[in-house]
């Protein structure tokens, strides 16, 4: 997989990544995508998360590959909301579209 690097606000470069992933379980009415963003908050992560209509939340987070592997590991803990069954994920290059993280 190929990364870029970029600068961070410190004035250091690391490797920047996308996480494309899709959660299912008991994801959705528990607060989950505002956990979510508020973790990717705390991890200078940029995207969005969204529920989906079978139940199951769809995520997108850019950043720093070693803090969104961070938020992928917080996804399969028993930190995350609900009851996390299964991540289904896919590493890329980062695109830079988000400014920030939301929930939509």
């Amino acid at each position: 997989m190929a990364r870029h690097t970029g600068i961070q606000a410190d004035g250091s470069s690391a490797d920047q990544v996308r996480l494309s992933a899709r959660v299912f379980g008991v994801v959705q009415g528990v607060g989950f995508r505002y956990r979510t963003m508020g973790k990717a908050g705390e991890l200078g992560l940029t995207g969005e998360v969204q529920n989906l209509a079978d139940g199951s939340v769809d995520l997108v987070a850019e950043g720093p590959d070693a803090r969104v592997r961070q938020l992928l590991d917080w996804l399969n803990s028993a930190g995350a909301p609900g009851r996390v069954e299964r991540v289904e994920h896919s590493f890329s290059d980062a695109e830079g579209t988000f400014g920030d993280f939301k929930a939509r």
